[in-house]
């Protein structure tokens, strides 16, 4: 079957999330005869408010949204046989464009761990500061101040912020500090500044930072609502990339496919997700995989989709005193102040490691894990905790029945190095359609489960001492037998910051269990399905993003991380891009700015 072919260009991207953006943006602005073409299953998000306007994060993630797609996983006993939900951006920009715009940087030693030659952390750091405009305080060495991302402490803070530091600082006996992001300092409540440009209010994202600033380049060419189906080879050299209209960006347009030719490269860039199916679709990955789907195999590839990685999420939802200000009010449609609408209502964190105090009262469990990975690197956070300024209840359940004109705070905290991992392959269903094969892995490891449980019991503490605390919303904590000290109720105000801790018995412990299982989820920090390792440690990329076995073909996005990192996301994924960039202008000959 023919397709047609609509034109040549020099490079093609496959996918137009966070780090396609930074890579086309750098590329075109080194060499602007460049003819770059990205295409993007989503739509376009210039100037669009939910993309550019802090306080539309949300609307994102809603049940009807199309700006992500919304992935379905396999049913698991270790999630109480729920199917996981686990959303991807899904617009030019991609996660970057629907993120919670939270500023959090990976320890310097995480990159250090990967191992591989030109990404040790010495080299990575100068391009760390090449892609930010720190804007929170000057002379700071490890941050940079004249680049494209913007960081803020965001619009007005919310009032739980600070009790939420008071707290952490006395009873949980922390020490406090300005700046957790300077790529070591962990263990410390501090603020948590914004990817949210602090003159203008506005989302600081990939696509208005790299490619629509690049809008006067007639050689960068955007073309949203295409989705690619596989990458065309000569031979074992990648010279193109077939794509449809993508059903649902584009329902009424023509389903049939085009080729889109690359005379120098194809960049795979299309996340944890999309990257590994697009290489098995194009005959790259194991045998079984490809045999089932009737591919016929161009590279063995084993490692393609295997080793998916996330961080795990769990929202527990309190009330709160009605006389302080928290974002609440945007759900309802209140009439709010203007700084509301420039701030994402996560204002203070910590990167927490447990003391000795706490390792003991945690489950044996977790002793071996401690013991190999966290003991002897303290600069490894073992979970953030942060407080968010609103009702928030978990993807797996919809709000609870709840007085809608109350004020709430949720405890969101998430862990950062499960040992647990998934997978995301290409299969078939019975009548012959495509259908991803997506194992999260969430709670595989027993170990994981445990600092989910501790995280419950130490946020509330927290929590219960904060000023505004009025008790949990029951509905959305676990149904602590009749008779438990554990058991959620109403308050009048908070506990003194010297009430004992919560008793919790065996029986409470399995409740929790049993509860966070039901609630966990992602935050949506998917990696590594294309891993940057030897290729006969099962790697799909080598150092410089080259796919093993086929030339003109790279992959650049979070899925190349060998192993997890210790922050959000969205700061790797630039910092992908921004090295990526580098190692295609050194292929092309092109000097870099």
């Amino acid at each position: 079957m023919s397709h047609p072919i609509l034109s040549e260009f020099d490079i093609v991207f496959a996918g137009g999330g966070t780090t396609a953006c930074v890579v086309a943006g750098r590329l075109a602005a080194y060499d602007p005869s460049l003819r770059i073409l990205i295409l993007e299953a989503g739509q376009h998000t210039l100037n669009k408010p939910i993309h550019v306007q802090p306080s539309q994060a949300l609307l994102n993630q809603a049940p009807t949204s199309t700006t992500v797609t919304f992935n379905i996983g396999n049913s698991s006993p270790h999630i109480n046989g729920r199917a996981p939900i686990v959303p991807s951006g899904r617009c030019v920009g991609g996660g970057s464009c629907v993120n919670f715009m939270v500023y959090t940087r990976a320890p310097a030693s995480d990159y250090d761990d990967w191992g591989v030659d030109g990404w040790e952390s010495e080299n990575l750091i100068p391009l760390m500061k090449k892609l930010e405009k720190y804007e929170v305080q000057p002379d700071c060495p490890t941050h940079g101040y004249d680049g494209p991302i913007k960081v803020s402490s965001g619009g007005r803070r919310t009032g739980i912020s600070n009790e939420f530091i008071q707290v952490g600082t006395t009873y949980h006996k922390r020490h406090y500090a300005d700046d957790t992001e300077d790529l070591e300092t962990c263990n410390t409540y501090s603020p948590s500044q914004k990817y949210i440009d602090g003159i203008t209010g506005r989302r600081s994202d990939a696509a208005h930072h790299y490619v629509y600033t690049q809008a006067h380049n007639l050689n960068l060419h955007v073309w949203d609502g295409k989705r690619v189906k596989r990458i065309i080879f000569e031979d074992k050299r990648a010279v193109g990339v077939e794509f449809t209209s993508d059903p649902a960006s584009c329902p009424d347009a023509n389903q049939s496919s085009s080729i889109v030719r690359a005379s120098k490269l194809v960049v795979v860039s299309a996340g944890a997700f999309g990257s590994p199916t697009i290489l098995e679709r194009s005959g790259i990955g194991a045998e079984a995989i490809l045999k089932r789907c009737g591919i016929d195999q161009l590279v063995n590839l084993p490692g393609v989709g295997e080793k998916y990685r996330d961080h795990y999420l769990a929202l527990v939802p309190y009330l709160a005193a009605d006389e302080i200000i928290t974002t609440e009010a945007l759900s309802r449609g209140d009439s709010i102040l203007q700084e509301s609408l420039t701030q994402n209502g996560i204002d203070s964190k910590i990167k927490w490691r447990p003391d000795d105090e706490e390792l003991k009262a945690m489950s044996p469990a977790f002793q071996p894990r401690w013991k190999e990975f966290f003991q002897d690197r303290p600069d490894k956070a073992v979970a953030v905790f942060t407080p968010f300024a609103q009702y928030f209840s978990p993807l797996s359940r919809p709000r609870s029945s709840i007085p809608p004109t109350r004020n709430y705070m949720t405890a969101c905290y998430y862990t950062l190095y499960p040992v647990s991992a998934g997978s995301v392959h290409i299969n078939v269903t019975e009548d012959g359609k495509e259908r991803m094969d997506f194992n999260t892995g969430f709670l595989d490891d027993p170990s994981d489960i445990v600092l989910l449980n501790f995280g419950y019991k130490k946020t509330r503490e927290i929590f219960r001492r904060m000023a505004s605390y009025r008790g949990e919303v029951a509905a959305d904590h676990p149904d602590f037998p009749e008779g438990s000290a554990a058991a959620c109720r109403e308050a009048s105000g908070p506990v003194e910051l010297d009430a004992p801790d919560i008793i919790y018995t065996a029986e409470d412990d399995e409740v929790i269990d049993r509860f966070l299982r039901d609630i966990v989820q992602t935050p949506s920090h998917s990696l590594g399905t294309c891993a940057m390792k030897p290729e006969a440690d099962h790697g799909v990329v080598d150092a410089r993003l080259n796919v093993y076995g086929v030339s003109n073909l790279k992959v650049a996005d979070m899925s190349i991380s060998p192993l997890n990192v210790g922050a959000n996301t969205y700061s790797t994924a630039l910092l992908i891009g921004e090295r990526a960039a580098i190692i295609i202008a050194e292929d092309f000959g092109i000097g870099c700015i």
